[in-house]
């Protein structure tokens, strides 16, 4: 699903009504009808309920007015409760609240000095509140007068669904700098914004549903930009059933180089992970001492002994042994539980100018590169990174803050300088394409941050990369099943007691959803 900043949003609005004819007021209508049927599906019946309708000056306010209109003609009691004087109204949003008015209903202002009052005593009798003060033209904090009535509507116990964005997140980025309304559904218009699908305006959110007011599809379809929420749709659309002809060859030949003394258990996953992806074979190899205690635990993969130091790491002279591994396998998978040792950061130094088959770079591969990234953009094969902030902070030389502040942004730039595909992992992944495609994934939760999810997420991108799915795709799908699977596994476990292994266990259900 296209995913769109506030700027391309005002341009679709602005094509339907200036190329397509469609009256502003037309939209508003539609965008208000929509909400009441969000509510109507959330609680069945409106007759009778209370509802408060905060309404702010601008267009989003007027989505507010159209809303309880349509609320009161249900049967529904409506507070519709202004946070500007009339006369500060507009366009379209003064029409509506004209039409409110002459309706004989009356409005309260929560603006003047004893509107925090008027408030309380609103709330008291409130079954569901519905914020339209700020719309996705909303930048910077909120006034200190608007942050008080967000407080108390916060603290109010009610459900709030909130107008196209809760009131204080910033639309283009989920930034929230002040006070913010902490909606529980947020029903948005035409296409979903990038502040709702971003942390921290994600949270802000609640579980967001996207309505149609009747724009015309060829402004909305994917061909406008390169921003794309993962679905289930999204990702089903990438993969095609197996043929009855099918083998083992038929899937993908993966290698993963993987482990060391004390850490052959993020090899382990990762073999796990592609195997449980699909990969028709999976090839482990590890520092030749502990290649018995990885070969007990893998029935269904084959594992490689390479040489190693003292310390029980990949040696440089792995290097010959494992290019003619390589010759063998369709993709390579690369960083967990490899450590920093000296030898093994000139090992896979040496090794990526001299690959010839696509490989997703993990963990301590990537920390290997932290300080050569120039061979990341002089490999002649499809890279996939996937960093954490941290990992990302030290390829970028700069500080995690800095990252989680505009991740998006950098995980872009880095995607086009390095001409690879980059997933930056966190709450809301990113996946960013060389060619400038940018996926942002809505599954996953707080119960995956335990160890070895990351060398699980690095198996599965592995096993799909090695099933044909285009490097982008197979990041992008990782992600959201790795994630879907987290979100199985926590909804019968609990977040603090999911484990690794658990992923992998919802993982077959994860892709099930995919081939239903």
């Amino acid at each position: 699903m296209r995913v769109v900043t506030a700027e391309e949003m005002r341009q679709i609005d602005q094509d339907a009504m200036e190329q397509y004819g469609i009256p502003g007021v037309v939209l508003m209508e539609n965008a208000g009808i929509g909400v009441v049927r969000v509510i109507e599906e959330l609680i069945q019946n409106v007759r009778g309920k209370v509802f408060s309708v905060l309404v702010g000056k601008g267009n989003n306010g007027g989505d507010g007015l159209v809303i309880a209109r349509h609320l009161h003609n249900k049967g529904a009691q409506v507070k519709v409760l202004l946070m500007a004087n009339p006369s500060d109204f507009r366009g379209d949003a003064k029409v509506n609240l004209n039409i409110w008015e002459k309706m004989g209903q009356p409005i309260y202002q929560i603006n003047q000095t004893t509107g925090i009052n008027i408030l309380k005593l609103a709330l008291l009798s409130t079954d569901i509140i519905v914020d339209a003060l700020y719309g996705t033209g909303f930048h910077g904090e909120v006034e200190e007068k608007v942050a008080k009535v967000i407080e108390l509507v916060n603290v109010s116990n009610r459900p709030i669904i909130s107008v196209d964005i809760p009131s204080g997140v910033l639309a283009d980025s989920g930034k929230v700098l002040g006070a913010c309304i902490r909606a529980n559904h947020t029903v948005t218009f035409g296409l979903p914004k990038l502040g709702l699908v971003m942390e921290p305006g994600a949270s802000f959110a609640g579980e967001i549903h996207v309505v149609d007011i009747s724009l015309p599809g060829k402004l909305t379809d994917l061909s406008g930009s390169g921003k794309q929420l993962l679905t289930l749709e999204t990702i089903s659309a990438w993969f095609s059933p197996r043929s009855p002809e099918g083998h083992k060859g038929s899937y993908g030949r993966v290698l993963i180089l993987a482990g060391s003394r004390g850490m052959v258990g993020a090899a382990r996953l990762t073999a796990k992970g592609a195997l449980r992806a699909g990969a028709g074979l999976v090839t482990l190899a590890v520092p030749e001492s502990v290649q018995p205690v990885a070969a007990a635990s893998l029935d269904e993969a084959m594992t490689k002994g390479l040489p190693e130091t003292g310390e029980g790491t990949f040696s440089e002279d792995a290097l010959d042994m494992l290019l003619e591994y390589c010759k063998q396998a369709d993709v390579l998978a690369l960083g967990p539980g490899i450590t920093t040792h000296p030898e093994t950061v000139k090992l896979i130094r040496t090794l990526l100018p001299k690959l010839t088959i696509p490989t997703v770079i993990d963990a301590d591969g990537l920390n290997a590169l932290s300080e050569s990234t120039d061979i990341l953009g002089n490999t002649t094969v499809p890279l996939v990174i996937t960093p954490h902030p941290g990992e990302m902070s030290r390829l970028l030389n700069i500080s995690v803050h800095e990252i989680q502040d505009d991740r998006l942004n950098y995980a872009t730039v880095a995607a086009i300088e390095w001409n690879l595909t980059v997933l930056l992992k966190g709450a809301g992944t990113i996946v960013a394409s060389p060619g400038g495609n940018v996926y942002i994934n809505p599954t996953g939760n707080p119960g995956m941050a335990t160890g070895g999810s990351g060398d699980v997420l690095t198996g599965i991108i592995a096993g799909l990369l090695g099933q044909g799915l285009a490097p982008e795709h197979a990041a992008a799908a990782g992600a959201y099943l790795h994630g879907r699977a987290g979100d199985l596994a926590v909804r019968q476990l609990g977040q603090m007691s999911t484990l690794a292994g658990d992923i992998l266990k919802y993982l077959p259900e994860a892709l099930r959803e995919v081939f239903k």
